[in-house]
C-alpha cells in the first residue's frame, strides 16, 4: 500500500433492474470468481422472496431496513501500547458500516447449510429486518466489547 496518498473511493456504478448502488455492493460482496450473473441471480431472487414474504413492497427499502438494524456503530481495533496490546473502541465511517454489515449477512447466509443461497439470503434479510438473528446479534456483541472496553478510549489514535 502507498504511504503517499490516500486511496480514492471509487463510486459503485448502480445495478440494472433496481437502479440502487447498495444492491450493486450487494452482488459485488456475494460474487465469487468474477461470476457476476450468478450473484445477480442470487440476490434478484432473494428480493424476489423477501418482497413476497414481508408484503410491503420495494424490497430495497425493505435491505434498507434490515441493513438499519445490522449496522455496526462502534467496534475494537488491537493498539500496542509498550508491550500490552489493548482493545480500543472506535467510532467506524459510514462506508465501513455499510460493508460490514453487508459482509455479515451474506456470511451468515453462507452459513446456513441445507439451503439455497437465496432462499438463505432473503431468510437473513427478513431476519434483519425483524431486528433478529445471528447477523443483530453480532452486531451487539460488536457493540459490547465495545463497551467492556471503554476504558482504553483515551489510547484512540
Amino acid at each position: 500500500m502507498s504511504r503517499r496518498h490516500r486511496a480514492e473511493k471509487r463510486q459503485t456504478v448502480p445495478d440494472a433492474r433496481y437502479n440502487s448502488p447498495l444492491v450493486a455492493h450487494l452482488v459485488n460482496v456475494i460474487m465469487k470468481s468474477g461470476k457476476k450473473n450468478i450473484a445477480q441471480r442470487i440476490v434478484y431472487g432473494a428480493f424476489e422472496k423477501v418482497s413476497e414474504k414481508l408484503e410491503k413492497g420495494d424490497p430495497v427499502d425493505l435491505m434498507l431496513g434490515a441493513l438499519e438494524n445490522a449496522r455496526p456503530r462502534l467496534e475494537v481495533k488491537s493498539r500496542r501500547v509498550g508491550g500490552a496490546t489493548y482493545q480500543v473502541p472506535v467510532e467506524i465511517s459510514f462506508e465501513r458500516q455499510e460493508s460490514l454489515a453487508l459482509r455479515w449477512i451474506v456470511d451468515a447466509a453462507a452459513g446456513r447449510k441445507g439451503m439455497r443461497m437465496k432462499d438463505a439470503l432473503a431468510a437473513e434479510i427478513i431476519d434483519a429486518y425483524n431486528n433478529t438473528g445471528s447477523v443483530v446479534k453480532k452486531k451487539e456483541d460488536t457493540h459490547k466489547m465495545a463497551q467492556a472496553n471503554r476504558a482504553f478510549a483515551h489510547l484512540r489514535w
